[in-house]
């Protein structure tokens, strides 16, 4: 069974940050960044080349495949900010549907530019996933 790609590396978060080309996509990087880890209260580490991850929990399927994740994160893409943030949390679809201009994927929450999006509720929807996850994991998140 192949390893995932997907795993905390000793990239430094903020080289990481600095090296991000577009020039709002880094400021709005450093805005969730902050968000983040206001919420979690965690430091950032970096999860494969270009994941921002706080916390982490193991994975199981019944497939038998397993490992590790982050408890929440995020990735300022070339295209779009990527928060790794949608987990089926309560008032999940209210607070999107308050939240701006995005589009979702399976856990994923895609904004173009922080200025199409209420900063307060995705501050709320941070918290929210935050809070969820760490209740499914039972409080046994590790930093």
């Amino acid at each position: 069974m192949a390893s995932p790609k997907t795993k905390p590396t000793k990239v430094n978060v903020k080289q990481f940050m600095q090296s991000v080309e577009h020039a709002q996509r880094q400021k709005d990087g450093y805005t969730i960044l902050s968000m983040m880890e206001k919420i979690s209260g965690l430091k950032p580490k970096m999860w494969g080349p270009s994941i921002i991850g706080f916390g982490s929990y193991h994975y199981k399927y019944d497939s038998g495949h397993e490992g590790d994740a982050p408890l929440i994160a995020f990735s300022p893409r070339k295209q779009k900010q990527v928060l790794y943030v949608l987990s089926g949390f309560k008032n999940q679809d209210k607070l999107l549907a308050q939240l701006g201009k995005y589009k979702t994927g399976k856990v994923c929450l895609y904004i173009n530019k922080l200025a199409d999006v209420d900063l307060a509720v995705l501050e709320k929807i941070i918290q929210a996933a935050w809070l969820h996850i760490n209740e499914q994991e039972d409080g046994k998140a590790r930093c």
